[in-house]
């Protein structure tokens, strides 16, 4: 079970946003992660902790189909973002690297105003601690799943699956 802070925002996240392109030159975890979401939230690297969730609106990351944006929200210690939609390529982008994105507009709306959360993924739930509420994640398929227990695509080749 993990547990965490929800940061939210709303439509249009644009990864010029998420990771500012004067920091696209930053190949390490850490730089990224310390600049993370500053142009759309300055508190955001100094507040977020191991096990927070992202809730997005509409096409969640936008823009150039820089990695550095999903790598930049993992390495801030973001488990998962839950959007009512996402840009193609990001979200591809984040399950390539092994952080878990959920298109899921029903789910975005009920967490958008919610402040903590428990991320059950074994059993594809999420609990809005604050409410007791309790949401399935189901819009995900097997070798997504696969990919993701992996820690990403690169380490499912590795370990041949068939993804």
């Amino acid at each position: 079970m993990i547990k965490g802070n929800i940061h939210s925002y709303g439509d249009n996240v644009n990864t010029d946003v998420i990771i500012p392109a004067r920091y696209l030159n930053a190949f390490d975890e850490a730089t990224l992660a310390a600049h993370c979401m500053e142009d759309i939230d300055l508190e955001f690297a100094k507040t977020v902790k191991s096990g927070d969730v992202i809730v997005g609106g509409q096409n969640f990351g936008c823009g150039s189909s820089r990695e550095h944006a999903p790598l930049a929200i993992k390495a801030s210690g973001v488990k998962m973002i839950v959007a009512k939609s996402f840009a193609r390529i990001f979200y591809r982008n984040c399950i390539n690297i092994g952080l878990l994105a959920v298109e899921d507009e029903y789910l975005a709306e009920c967490l958008a105003e919610a402040k903590h959360v428990s991320i059950d993924y074994e059993n594809k739930t999420v609990i809005d601690t604050d409410s007791g509420k309790s949401y399935r994640i189901s819009n995900f398929p097997d070798f997504i799943r696969d990919i993701l227990d992996a820690g990403g695509l690169i380490n499912a080749v590795k370990r041949g699956l068939n993804v």
